[in-house]
């Protein structure tokens, strides 16, 4: 048996025991698929594991950057209380829609918005609304702006708000120093900011499963 059919097999085993979906998650994925949209969603496991984040961090207010369909959207929504709210930056319409029509299914309407447009000129505007700051925040979006994600989520939370950046180890080139491609460079920066800034501490960690080789970086903002 390859490596990657125990990865997958072992996923699917703790997916099982540990974070079974129901028809919500069923039904976002379908129409995930159903629009066209690239297999990107975060897994299962990785869904539970944000929302086990979000409970452990006593969250009331989550920034998404990069909706989808709105998989990852449910798993955080369903982690805060009634009067929680996720601001979910979704670039392309098509899958914001898609996204809206997935949440509200889920009965999280009332605690997740979907935001449409660039991230880049959604956060200034998000910024200038003066809201509370973020108890959480989870970039998965385009990669090669991964440093200013990481800028902007510093602007928009408070000292013991966690920091979520997804995809960071691109099937292992982050790693090489020579990489010209924007995706690499983007990540290799939002990690260099991570270890390097005076307002953050941080690790990464590589994973294996369902999404093949993968990993995500996790910081948390000192002050």
């Amino acid at each position: 048996m390859s490596g990657s059919q125990f990865w997958d097999d072992v996923d699917d085993y703790f997916i099982s025991q540990l974070s079974p979906d129901d028809e919500a998650l069923r039904a976002a994925l379908r129409d995930s698929d159903a629009a066209g949209m690239p297999p990107i969603s975060v897994t299962a496991a990785q869904g539970k594991f944000l929302h086990l984040l979000a409970q452990v961090q006593g969250a009331r207010t989550v920034l998404e950057i990069g909706t989808l369909a709105g998989y990852s959207t449910i798993w955080l929504a369903r982690a805060l209380p009634e009067d929680g709210r996720v601001v979910s930056l979704e670039y392309s319409a098509k899958h914001a829609e898609v996204a809206v029509r997935n949440i509200a299914r889920a009965g999280l309407d009332r605690i997740a918005e979907v935001r449409v447009g660039p991230a880049l000129e959604s956060l200034p505007k998000l910024a200038d609304e003066n809201p509370a700051p973020f108890d959480l925040v989870f970039i998965d979006a385009d990669k090669a702006n991964n440093p200013h994600y990481v800028e902007w989520a510093l602007r928009l939370t408070r000292a013991g708000s966690l920091i979520v950046l997804d995809n960071v180890v691109r099937q292992g080139r982050v790693a090489d120093p020579d990489s010209t491609e924007p995706d690499v460079l983007g990540t290799r920066a939002a990690i260099e900011l991570i270890a390097t800034h005076p307002r953050l501490s941080g690790t990464a960690l590589q994973t294996v499963g369902q999404k093949g080789y993968d990993g995500f970086a996790l910081a948390r903002v000192l002050g």
